[in-house]
Parts: C-alpha cells; sequence; structure tokens
C-alpha cells in the first residue's frame, strides 16, 4: 500500500483536497479529528493532569486549554508530548486496516507533517497551496483574525517551504473540478512509484 502524507497550511484546501481523495475511494486518516476523538477519551486525564482545570465534562475544553498553551512554547511541548503518541498510534491501527482492507493507496491528513518529522512515515507528500491574499480571504471568513492567522502561522512552515519539499502541490485557488483533475493525477503517478516510508 502506498502511504500519502497530506499536508498544508490553515485555508490552503487541505480538507477539501483529503474529501477528494475520499470521493476517489482513497482511505483517509485525519490526524485532527483523531486529536478531537482523544480529547474525549484517553487523553483527557492525562491533559488535566498536566494542564489543571482544563477539562469539562469528561471533555478536553479548547476554550480553557488554548490559553496556556497559545504563544508558552514548554507548555505546548508538555502537551504535544501527550497527544502526539497517542495520535500515532491511531495512525498506525489505521494503516493496517487500510492494507487489510486491500486498499492500494491511504492519505495521512496531517496538518504539521513536515513540522513534526512525518515525511519519513510516507511514501509522498501532497501539499495544498493557494496564493496567501486567498488564504487571507479564506480565514476572514471562517472569522479568524489577521493576528490569530499570523499566530497560527508562526508555529507552522511557510508555505513556499512546504511547496519547495512537496512531491505533489495542489492548487486549490482554481475550483473544485481543476483540484479533482489534479488529484487523479496524483493517484496516477503515484502507482508507478516506490515506496520510500521508513
Amino acid at each position: 500500500m502506498f502511504v500519502i502524507g497530506l499536508t498544508g497550511s490553515i485555508a490552503m484546501g487541505k480538507t477539501t483536497t483529503a474529501r477528494l481523495f475520499a470521493e476517489e475511494g482513497v482511505p483517509v486518516y485525519d490526524a485532527d479529528a483523531a486529536v478531537h476523538r482523544l480529547y474525549e477519551s484517553e487523553a483527557v486525564a492525562l491533559i488535566e493532569a498536566a494542564f489543571p482545570g482544563v477539562t469539562r465534562d469528561g471533555k478536553v475544553d479548547r476554550a480553557l486549554l488554548g490559553p496556556q498553551v497559545l504563544g508558552n512554547a514548554p507548555a505546548l511541548k508538555r502537551l504535544e508530548a501527550i497527544v502526539h503518541p497517542l495520535v500515532r498510534q491511531a495512525e498506525i491501527a489505521f494503516l493496517k486496516e487500510a492494507e487489510t482492507a486491500g486498499a492500494k493507496a491511504a492519505v495521512l491528513d496531517v496538518p504539521l507533517l513536515f513540522e513534526t518529522g512525518g515525511e519519513v512515515r510516507v511514501d509522498a507528500v501532497v501539499v495544498a497551496s493557494a496564493p496567501a491574499e486567498t488564504q487571507r480571504e479564506r480565514v476572514m471568513e471562517r472569522g479568524l483574525s489577521l493576528e490569530q492567522l499570523d499566530a497560527l502561522l508562526a508555529r507552522q512552515m511557510p508555505d513556499a517551504e512546504k511547496r519547495k519539499r512537496a512531491d505533489f502541490v495542489v492548487d486549490s485557488s482554481r475550483g473544485i473540478e481543476y483540484a479533482r483533475t489534479q488529484v487523479r493525477d496524483i493517484l496516477a503517478a503515484v502507482a508507478g512509484m516506490p515506496k520510500r516510508r521508513r
């Protein structure tokens, strides 16, 4: 089974690209969704122990956790040390299940793929990208401020660097059908590519 890593900065079209892979019959692992599940299950007690007072009704309350970790590198590292191994376990289980089901390819949708060194766990990397002005417009539509965008981007590798390191780039600024064609082209290309993950 060929494993594709999908990444991209906020509002660059990564979620739409993931959906297009799924529509082509490719199983997609959503790391963000895995974190959401963990915030309601096995990570709750561990996070509460590390950050007292951030859980409510048996779940991690992001509104309470956020202020404790945003802009606080040691706190963020502590949180990642709890969450990343659990997300990785879920990812391994997903890949086993996809391979057992006979999938020829699977997608790992991981926002911080490069930032966490995840590119070594995949056979090819796809980056969803769009011009910076398109990104800003999409962020504003979501109700985020430019300050919030800047804070998020400060934690992420610049888009230009991601594109440089990618095997494939999906330009999400030219409409859904153009993106769909790119996804189909990628799937055709990876069918003949060697696996390289470690």
